[in-house]
């Protein structure tokens, strides 16, 4: 089984932090092989070295829904630690937070994809860290998708947002942990970094083959095989398609009302996705977009998780549905994020190339050229930063 970066920093405190005041990023899958809540761990392990706790979006035990804010004297009802927000008013620690803190600890668990904003609150704590000279200690985790597959075009500079502040590709195929070493140094941030590594875990792996307990990272992340079809399906939060959210498999189905079974049929006919099977369904959201009204649409099942490319097939699912219903398809307007000017989509894809191909409806050949080339560049940019054979 493999032991993740909490379960070696409880076994051996690094000299990194010993005798330091501790403050931790943790959520609700920051846990051990047991169960255990890190936030529980660490104040059972080092005491009142433990100072405050910090929570990522959708909370520090995962109770916020979207864009929910916790109160800035928010207390963690285990621990008694006080709880500050880095999703609400600030997504960057202030001085203020961390004025009692030597070492900030980041033990979240991420999913493999650049839109997910967690290693974003890592990026801002880890720039904010080496701004007042404070240490940066990561406790590393699998990355759930897998260490060997990379996918789509690297972040184009001048789209940098919340969901993407360094060029990096939508599915990244790394670690917390090589993610801060590879942004602290391309980032140029500077920060005194430490990253305690993770015992038995292989690039090749994927989260199940780990051995270790799956926890939803976040409300609409039930299952690991949301995790494996998140980075396609999240393109769909920059249009008026549902994403599943307010029904039991959010993020693994896409559908409107102005669908049609017919329509659904056309599609999964067209794709055919390699690793995937695409089952048309019929679903009424409870929330979210398109509540209540009654949504035809397509369920997607991976089966083959080396072969299913999800950035490309749900690319190329958002041009088939502008061919069958070009009227009814739109894009979503902004903000996005905490971005109010640009368009969300392209804030997702991190390029306005996938927007024009969908509306030009031109050959996905030359989105492909783009991704292949980008996808090369990147396996060798992030080669130096590999923690893991």
């Amino acid at each position: 089984m493999t032991k993740t970066g909490l379960e070696q920093f409880l076994s051996a405190e690094p000299t990194f932090t010993q005798g330091a005041r501790l403050g931790l990023i943790c959520h609700p899958a920051s846990i051990d092989s047991h169960y255990r809540h890190s936030a529980d761990l660490l104040a059972e392990a080092v005491g009142t070295r433990l100072v405050h706790l910090f929570g990522p979006q959708h909370g520090s035990r995962g109770d916020k829904q979207d864009n929910m804010i916790e109160s800035p004297d928010f207390r963690d009802p285990r621990t008694g630690r006080k709880v500050y927000s880095l999703y609400g008013k600030v997504r960057e620690p202030t001085d203020e937070m961390l004025q009692e803190i030597d070492v900030l600890v980041f033990d979240l668990q991420d999913v493999g994809a650049r839109v997910y904003t967690f290693i974003w609150t890592m990026a801002l704590a880890m720039r904010r860290c080496a701004k007042l000279g404070l240490r940066f200690l990561v406790l590393d985790r699998p990355n759930p998708i897998g260490g060997e597959q990379v996918e789509g075009n690297i972040l184009d500079n001048n789209l940098t947002s919340f969901v993407g502040l360094h060029p990096i590709p939508m599915r990244h195929g790394m670690t917390t942990g090589e993610l801060a070493l590879f942004l602290n140094e391309a980032g140029s941030m500077g920060v005194e970094l430490e990253v305690v590594k993770m015992e038995g875990w292989r690039r090749s792996f994927d989260f199940d083959e780990s051995g270790l307990p799956w926890v939803m990272p976040s409300p609409n992340m039930p299952t690991l095989d949301t995790a494996f079809i998140y980075p396609g399906s999240v393109l769909l939060e920059g249009t008026n398609l549902s994403e599943g959210r307010g029904t039991s498999r959010p993020l693994e189905i896409v559908g409107a009302p102005f669908f049609t079974p017919g329509s659904c049929d056309e599609i999964a006919k067209n794709l055919e996705i390699s690793g995937a099977v695409l089952r048309p369904i019929s679903f009424q959201p409870t929330f979210h977009k398109w509540s209540g009204q009654l949504c035809h649409g397509l369920q997607f099942h991976c089966t083959d998780r080396r072969q299913f490319r999800p950035f490309r097939a749900f690319i190329r699912l958002l041009g088939e549905a502008r061919r069958l219903h070009p009227h009814a398809l739109k894009w979503k307007a902004p903000p996005y994020e905490y971005d109010f000017q640009r368009f969300p989509i392209d804030l997702i894809t991190g390029t306005k190339a996938v927007r024009q191909f969908v509306d030009s409806g031109e050959d996905f050949q030359d989105l492909e050229n783009l991704f292949h080339w980008d996808e090369s560049h990147w396996l060798e940019t992030r080669r130096p930063y590999l923690l893991y054979e």
